[in-house]
């Protein structure tokens, strides 16, 4: 079980010790998030009040400003982690991919991120991205509310399998599914641009085999373990722990080198080194482990520049 009492020391203690005893250079996250701080202050907000979008309580264990967790995860030993905003409504991307844009320049480590939605001026901004070096996208359907395939993504879809920069796609039904969710509409954008680089979020929790699926299907896709597995995931959620379809291990063996560490760094309702453990008791052994805390998002997005880990210690 997750233990949420463990002190800041014993976190830094066993995640260190984790990717030290895989003898990797530490950790390689690619679905964390930091966003400017009013718009995180109102996720958050959206957190504590257990909304319809949550179905559930889900208390924040990383509340610290910006830079403190920064600190955080480079003390954890997370050599690149990204920013990942995600527009809502129409009118926003520009200014969260701005902000996401100086956040790279102070936290040269991370991966450059940024969002996109299905709105007029998109291909531009999307263009204008690409152009300038952002690493990884990010979009989240079920808080936008839109269908992957929207015909007003199409020309941004086309440029981004064009230069083969993921996008991190949150659109599976968890953790509280709607119109706009689950595999059909990735599926059909996958079918049209099936060069794309999609990272689909949270392993398309509950959907694991159909988003599995499209992995078998298409050479560039690419599933983050974000939250799957936790014990948060496997308890007491509404109707029930999601019911893992049999050989679902032997698919995540198989298919090692399409997944990618994923955590929700810093809305998580326990310590960090729990995803790590909760992947460690798959029991898919240390060179699985090694492939996706660190090796497949290495060939993906890069180890990036050499930082002290830890400049504390």
């Amino acid at each position: 079980m997750a233990e949420p009492d463990l002190t800041w020391e014993q976190e830094v203690e066993r995640t260190t010790a984790f990717w030290q005893r895989l003898g990797l250079p530490g950790l390689l996250d690619v679905h964390t998030h930091f966003l400017p701080p009013p718009v995180q202050a109102k996720v958050w907000e959206q957190f504590d009040q257990a909304g319809p979008k949550l179905g559930r309580e889900w208390p924040i264990r990383y509340r610290g400003s910006v830079e403190e967790r920064v600190a955080q995860l480079r003390a954890l030993g997370v050599r690149r982690f990204s920013t990942l905003p995600y527009a809502h409504r129409p009118g926003i991307a520009r200014y969260l991919n701005e902000w996401a844009a100086g956040f790279k320049r102070d936290v040269p480590e991370s991966l450059w991120s940024a969002t996109l939605y299905p709105e007029d001026d998109v291909a531009a901004y999307v263009a204008e991205g690409i152009a300038a070096g952002v690493e990884i996208w990010k979009v989240h359907v079920q808080v936008g509310e839109f269908h992957l395939d929207d015909p007003a993504l199409d020309a941004a879809w086309a440029l981004l399998a064009e230069a083969g920069t993921p996008v991190v796609v949150h659109a599976g039904h968890a953790p509280v599914g709607n119109d706009y969710t689950g595999h059909a509409s990735s599926a059909r954008v996958l079918e049209r641009h099936p060069g794309l680089t999609m990272v689909v979020a949270h392993m398309g929790a509950p959907d694991f085999t159909e988003f599995l699926d499209l992995a078998d299907r298409y050479e560039r896709v690419r599933l983050d373990t974000t939250m799957v597995f936790t014990d948060f995931e496997l308890g007491d959620a509404p109707g029930g722990p999601p019911a893992y379809a049999d050989g679902l291990l032997d698919r995540l063996d198989r298919q090692r080198d399409r997944l990618l560490l994923g955590t929700d760094f810093p809305t998580i309702p326990y310590p960090y080194v729990h995803q790590l453990e909760s992947l460690e008791r798959l029991g898919l052994g240390d060179d699985w482990l090694r492939a996706v805390c660190w090796h497949n998002a290495e060939a993906l997005v890069g180890a990036g520049a050499e930082y002290p880990l830890d400049p504390g210690r």
